[in-house]
């Protein structure tokens, strides 16, 4: 009989690719490719925030093994999923992507533009791999380790944001060059894009920090044994027969 992911498998993965579609050909995309900073990174946030997690929970064992597994791959994998090389690679390619001279170049060239966000989803897949790791294989890291691991990652995202927000001229040069829909200057459509950035990450993190924190409570919780419970004595009746 063939195997068959799971129902919540399914949902995650198809929840995934239905995203990827909304986020890379519908209207966003259209915003993004234009003059439309707060739309460039709504979308990139989608594409490293939600989009991994959702793939790496509809992906079942059985199929992510004989990739990760393989004995030419292997070598590399092991390496590149470590938590912290996992976390420095997404950091200097977020990092890098925002530098304004290389943004103005490259993110909006054509042959480089699906690139990009290929480019941003990878090294998504990177990061949450740590924590969502579908192999026992590639165990994930405690619960403690995740919420610190996530605590981090706020670190590289605000150094990338914050500039972003308290600049007080345009940074990115593509983005004078054509009008800004809804009536935005370049300069306010910066500082909103900054904040998606700044504000809507963290945010974001701190809804999976509650996550995680309620299943280690769970776990702690089944895990420690009832103490000082006494077993309830059977109360005899006249007649002889136990109650309750």
């Amino acid at each position: 009989m063939g195997q068959r992911p799971r129902a919540r498998q399914q949902m995650a993965f198809g929840a995934a690719i239905l995203l990827m579609l909304l986020t890379l050909t519908g209207p966003l995309d259209t915003y993004a490719k234009g003059f439309f900073f707060s739309a460039y990174i709504f979308q990139q946030m989608i594409l490293v925030f939600m989009i991994p997690p959702l793939i790496l929970l509809g992906l079942p064992d059985w199929m992510v093994r004989p990739v990760m597994i393989n004995r030419y791959l292997e070598p590399l994998t092991r390496v590149l999923t470590r938590p912290l090389l996992a976390f420095l690679t997404f950091s200097m390619f977020f990092a890098l992507l925002h530098y304004p001279a290389l943004c103005d170049r490259l993110c909006h060239a054509q042959p480089f533009y699906g690139s990009i966000r290929t480019g941003l989803i990878v090294v998504g897949l990177l990061l949450w791999w740590p924590i969502l790791s579908p192999l026992p294989e590639y165990p994930r890291l405690s619960y403690p380790m995740q919420i610190m691991y996530l605590f981090l990652l706020m670190i590289p995202m605000t150094a990338v944001a914050a500039p972003i927000t308290m600049a007080d001229s345009v940074l990115y040069m593509h983005y004078t060059m054509g009008a800004h829909p809804f009536g935005f200057t370049p300069i306010a459509d910066q500082v909103l894009g900054g904040l998606i950035m700044w504000v809507g990450q963290g945010v974001y993190i701190m809804f999976v920090f509650s996550g995680i924190f309620f299943r280690w409570a769970q776990r702690e919780d089944s895990e420690i044994p009832p103490i000082n419970r006494k077993p309830r004595l059977a109360v005899l009746r006249p007649h002889g027969r136990p109650t309750a």
